[in-house]
């Protein structure tokens, strides 16, 4: 066993600590879910819908306990009123689209034979949820791997440890039992030993590439599914014919909410030369906007980095990028004091030999470079090791879908960015991973298909 603790980055106190369960009862907990889910998956599908929905509604009477928690833990500013429209967004469209989408696929119903393709649960699905998102990348698993019949346990962040708790806790109230859904509290040691002994059946994790190999690695060998969502370089496109208040409001908003701590979140801007110089203008401005501060004070739009260590990285990126020649337009701000308070940043002059435009930065800095036609945006919004989504801000539908096609993304937004469709597919490519999340495929992912061919003729 060992510690987890969550240390506040609002003032570096200690939120919560929790004892990781040993080996040997982290088992004992699978084994306990593996046999609550032939139950689980015997139910109706109505009932266990209903449960899901049940479990989101008593969340969603418990807004004010989520905004205030994840303000403690990760600095989100209360202002932002937490996480419930879109997690609940996404729970219930899946429940809304489960019927259909996990209905038997009939080739035939005849006099003759029976032959159809229908989806299984897989059993014990483990989701390794994230902090920053903590309730809204936790529920596009939880609630399809639920409502498909699987059970599920829950390991989440040790900066977002109240999280996991307030789920189970309100799942179980609803009605679901324990054993189908656990919150787990778990070091890397032992979270490997439970995936590579078969202990769970699939594994959905959201985090680091370094995670993201740990967990294959343990994987290999088991024939499990592995689904990620590691690390982004996300970049937005602004073409000549963009609708430039829009274009600066939409990808400023992208780069900076949540102190730039989102998986979609922008973190390289490419602007048509003829709307460069007016961009950057206009980006300065609107993040001279920001107020750095106490996230529990609601006139504070931005609030500190969840973790001193990750304001160390962005405070690297922005000065190697300085010091390799590029220009930060941001002004240090009153309240950034060194830690995990950190000024955002807009850097201009800046080259992909910068840690700033190909690392995973995650934090309130964005890069801007001017680009003079399609192509060389292209070449450059390609030019990453990551590939989670896109953003283009122009007039023009069809030159979008056409750039779209080319880009290495899992996703390609049209003047916007950093949403989660529940009714589209949640995927990446590269290092940002494998795997589907939400829609219909979401749930093709949770199933196991089993073809049955009954010869009714003799």
């Amino acid at each position: 066993m060992s510690l987890l603790k969550c240390i506040s980055p609002i003032d570096g106190a200690v939120v919560a600590t929790r004892e990781t369960l040993s080996a040997e009862r982290a088992v004992d907990v699978c084994t306990r879910a593996k046999a609550a889910q032939k139950a689980w998956a015997a139910r109706p599908m109505a009932e266990r819908i209903a449960l899901v929905r049940k479990g989101v509604a008593i969340i969603g009477e418990q807004t004010e306990r989520m905004t205030r928690e994840l303000a403690l833990q990760m600095g989100r500013p209360v202002r932002y009123g937490g996480e419930f429209r879109g997690f609940s967004e996404r729970a219930n469209y899946m429940c809304d689209i489960a019927a259909e989408a996990l209905k038997p696929f009939v080739v035939e119903d005849s006099a003759a034979a029976l032959r159809q393709i229908t989806r299984e649960p897989l059993g014990v699905v483990l989701v390794i949820a994230p902090w920053n998102y903590p309730y809204m990348t936790a529920i596009n698993t939880v609630a399809p791997a639920l409502v498909a019949g699987n059970s599920v346990l829950l390991k989440h962040s040790e900066q977002t440890l109240l999280v996991g708790e307030h789920l189970a806790e309100a799942f179980q109230a609803a009605g679901i039992p324990a054993e189908v859904f656990s919150n787990v509290f778990l070091n890397h040691d032992v979270t490997a030993q439970i995936i590579a002994g078969r202990h769970v059946n699939f594994v959905n994790f959201t985090g680091s590439v370094r995670g993201g190999k740990a967990i294959e690695t343990a994987a290999a060998g088991t024939f499990m599914a592995v689904a990620t969502e590691l690390g982004g370089k996300d970049p937005a496109y602004i073409r000549a014919d963009a609708n430039l208040d829009a274009a600066v409001d939409g990808a400023l908003d992208g780069a900076m909410f949540n102190g730039g701590q989102c998986c979609c979140g922008i973190e390289r801007i490419y602007v048509h030369e003829s709307l460069y110089d007016a961009f950057v203008e206009k980006a300065v401005a609107w993040v001279n906007q920001l107020k750095l501060g106490n996230p529990l004070d609601a006139e504070t739009t931005t609030g500190p980095m969840a973790n001193i260590r990750f304001a160390r990285t962005v405070r690297e990126h922005i000065a190697e990028a300085v010091a390799q020649g590029a220009v930060a337009h941001i002004a240090t701000l009153p309240a950034d004091d060194g830690g995990a308070y950190v000024t955002p940043q807009i850097l201009t002059n800046v080259t992909h030999a910068m840690k700033v435009m190909r690392e995973e930065t995650f934090g309130p800095v964005v890069g801007i470079m001017p680009v003079k036609d399609d192509e060389e945006a292209i070449r450059l919004m390609n030019d990453s090791d990551f590939g989670l989504t896109a953003a283009i801000w122009t007039a023009d539908a069809k030159a979008a879908e056409a750039i779209g096609a080319r880009l290495e993304t899992g996703t390609v937004f049209m003047n916007r960015c950093d949403y989660l469709d529940p009714a589209l597919c949640w995927t990446g490519c590269k290092d940002t991973g494998r795997g589907t999340g939400l829609s219909v495929l979401g749930y093709l992912a949770l199933t196991r298909p089993k073809s049955y061919h009954l010869k009714k003729e003799v």
